[in-house]
C-alpha cells in the first residue's frame, strides 16, 4: 500500500491528525512540515490511476474544480500572495497536489534574490521538525481552512 493510501486509510479510520475535509474526488489535508505556512495536499481518493490524463473526462473536470477550490480557501485562509500547486507523483504514484501558499521572503535568500519555486529551499530545512505545527496550531490551521473551505463551496470566495 502507498504512502498516501495509508494516509487515506488513517482519515477512514479517524486518526489522521492533518485531515480537514473530504470532497467528492479527494481529501484536503495539511502537510505534515509547515515551513510555508498552510502547506496543503488534496489526495485523489482512488489509487487506480496515476496520471491526470487517465481520468475520465467528467472525473478530471471535477478533479480540477475541486483543486482550483482548495487553493482558493488555502490562499484565503494563510493570507498567500501567490499559490503554487503541483500534480508530480514520482515520490508517490497516487494522484495527489501539493499546495504552497507563498509570502514574500518565505525562501529567505535561496534562488533568484529570494525568488523562486519552493524546490529551491533546502529540503533539510523545509521538512525539519522545527517546522511542524504544535497540537493548537494545526487545530487553529484546520479550522482556518475548514472555514474557508465551507466559504468557497458556498460561492462566497470569488
Amino acid at each position: 500500500m502507498c504512502f498516501i493510501c495509508k494516509r487515506i486509510e488513517m482519515i477512514k479510520n479517524g486518526v489522521n491528525p492533518w485531515f480537514v475535509a473530504e470532497l467528492e474526488t479527494g481529501y484536503v489535508v495539511l502537510g505534515d512540515n509547515q515551513h510555508f505556512r498552510g502547506y496543503t495536499l488534496f489526495l485523489y481518493k482512488n489509487h487506480d490511476k496515476t496520471e491526470l490524463f487517465d481520468l475520465e473526462p467528467s472525473e478530471r473536470a471535477k478533479f480540477m474544480e475541486e483543486m482550483v477550490l482548495v487553493s482558493r480557501a488555502v490562499k484565503r485562509a494563510f493570507g498567500a500572495e501567490k499559490m503554487n500547486c503541483e500534480l508530480l507523483g514520482n515520490g508517490d504514484a497516487h494522484l495527489h497536489w501539493h499546495l504552497f501558499p507563498r509570502v514574500p521572503g518565505d525562501i529567505e535568500n535561496y534562488g533568484n534574490n529570494g525568488r523562486g519555486p519552493v524546490w529551491w529551499y533546502p529540503m533539510e530545512k523545509m521538512y525539519s521538525d522545527e517546522n511542524r505545527p504544535t497540537e493548537a496550531e494545526l487545530e487553529d490551521m484546520k479550522c482556518r481552512l475548514r472555514a474557508e473551505l465551507e466559504n468557497c463551496r458556498a460561492g462566497e470566495c470569488v
